[in-house]
């Protein structure tokens, strides 16, 4: 088992370890070079974590702590402005841009809670695709089946493989489609996306600016908790754990069950079974405007709309920068038309209402949070036809909830040894600290939290 924020926390406050000694253990995994971290990170803040993990220990030695992170190495992904460093997102288009004047927002806000960041971590280029592959600093591989290789999920793929390999002890990601939660689905790890207007973008490079978010991937749901609370400027505190018996969850029959993997199913119909067993009341109910969802991006979708915007100079520049996969994607923006993206815009405000109201009496949507297991990397770096098979469904159950601008946790479901699987509990825009406080309950039963390591 990975160790919780508040299990460190503890052992900091005792004197049984300090933050020298977690941040140089950390290093020294992110440097091994039999390890992933030459894949895993773009670059490594070693100095400057150091400096940072000595003056948390000084101030601890003062009776002085900020919040449970004060100390503890945190990783964040490639599209978050460090001061005095290029944002580089994955790319190589960017390795000589401007440094950053200043940090983005939730690096500043890690930081005066006390986090220790040692570094930025790989991604798909731009953020991309959901399958974290990336040509020019190579791909992590997934903790599960190490030997075979497999993907670690994207776009936050270095995030999560920080976290597994203990090179940091939470990871800070962004989440346009579902990259914070596919990556902690693939990896073993639980991923929290908030709505979107609860983080800050300030100081992060955009995907989708109508559907990114920003949220943790971390050992725990409480781990999650601590994490959100900071990025989005509270007081670290727990929410209280629900009570899942008066809990009613949907489990959606359109779309999101279709072409399961037999694990996913299985692992899925276990924790279904469980959270019943535990007293919560489970229902299938019909959601076709999951269905629609298909013909209303038909015209074009927000991501590649709003990435041509952003990318449309650099690609007339220098197309051949780009990951081949990723530009042939968000060139597709420049077909969009003016009135196709206020259409859109329309049309997702008819189909949140729409959602909002089938959903209003349930606690939480329950659903699994990618169909497949990890594919081999080598299998998807080598044939088009099952790179953009697999990226269309392990994008697609998690999409439904960026599209709502709703708020979602994924959480670890399957049985220890096996390949890992994901469940995704689900609400509207707002719910964010409800979600938290299922997923908590959930996680106390210990039967729903997987033993990956």
């Amino acid at each position: 088992m990975l160790p919780t924020i508040e299990q460190l926390a503890s052992a900091l406050a005792s004197g049984k370890t300090s933050s020298v000694e977690l941040v140089q253990a950390a290093l020294a995994r992110a440097t091994d070079p039999a390890g992933e971290g030459s894949r895993v990170f773009t670059r490594l803040t070693a100095e400057r974590a150091l400096a940072s993990a000595h003056a948390s220990d000084q101030l601890r030695a003062a009776g002085l702590s900020r919040s449970p992170l004060d100390g503890l190495p945190i990783s964040v992904k490639d599209l978050f402005d460090l001061a005095g460093q290029a944002t580089t997102a994955g790319s190589t288009l960017l390795r000589d841009a401007a440094p950053a004047n200043s940090d983005a927002i939730v690096v500043a806000r890690l930081q005066a809670a006390g986090a220790v960041i040692v570094g930025r971590t790989n991604m798909t280029e731009f953020a991309y695709s959901g399958l974290g592959l990336n040509p020019h600093y190579g791909t992590p591989r997934n903790p599960w089946d190490r030997a075979i290789g497999r993907i670690p999920g994207g776009s936050s793929s270095g995030a999560a493989v920080s976290v597994s390999d203990g090179m940091a002890i939470a990871a800070i990601g962004s989440d346009t489609g579902g990259s914070v939660r596919i990556p902690s689905a693939l990896c073993g790890l639980t991923g929290f996306k908030p709505t979107a207007r609860r983080v800050p973008m300030d100081g992060a490079l955009p995907l989708s600016t109508s559907l990114d978010s920003i949220g943790p991937l971390a050992a725990s749901v409480r781990c999650c908790a601590i994490l959100d609370a900071v990025l989005a400027g509270q007081p670290p505190e727990l929410p209280r754990p629900a009570n899942l018996a008066d809990s009613v969850f949907a489990i959606p029959t359109d779309v999101v069950l279709d072409d399961l993997d037999d694990k996913v199913a299985e692992a899925f119909d276990a924790a279904c079974a469980r959270l019943s067993a535990a007293g919560a009341r489970i229902r299938r109910i019909a959601i076709p405007e999951f269905n629609a969802l298909t013909d209303i991006n038909a015209r074009g979708t927000f991501s590649a709309a709003e990435a041509w915007a952003w990318h449309h100079k650099h690609i007339q520049r220098n197309a051949a920068a780009y990951d081949p996969r990723v530009v042939s994607r968000i060139a597709l923006g420049e077909k969009i038309s003016a009135a196709d993206y206020i259409d859109l815009i329309e049309a997702r405000r008819h189909w949140i209402a729409s959602v909002e109201q089938r959903i209003v009496e349930f606690s939480a949507l329950l659903m699994p949070t990618v169909p497949l297991i990890a594919p081999k990397i080598e299998d998807l770096q080598q044939d088009e036809q099952a790179y953009f098979r697999a990226n269309g469904l392990i994008l697609r159950n998690p999409t439904f909830i960026n599209f709502l601008d709703g708020c979602a946790l994924s959480l670890p479901c399957h049985a220890p040894g096996d390949a890992p699987v994901g469940l995704m509990l689900a609400a509207a825009g707002g719910a964010d600290r409800k979600i938290l406080a299922l997923g908590m309950a959930i996680e106390e039963t210990r039967e729903l939290v997987a033993t990956h390591r």
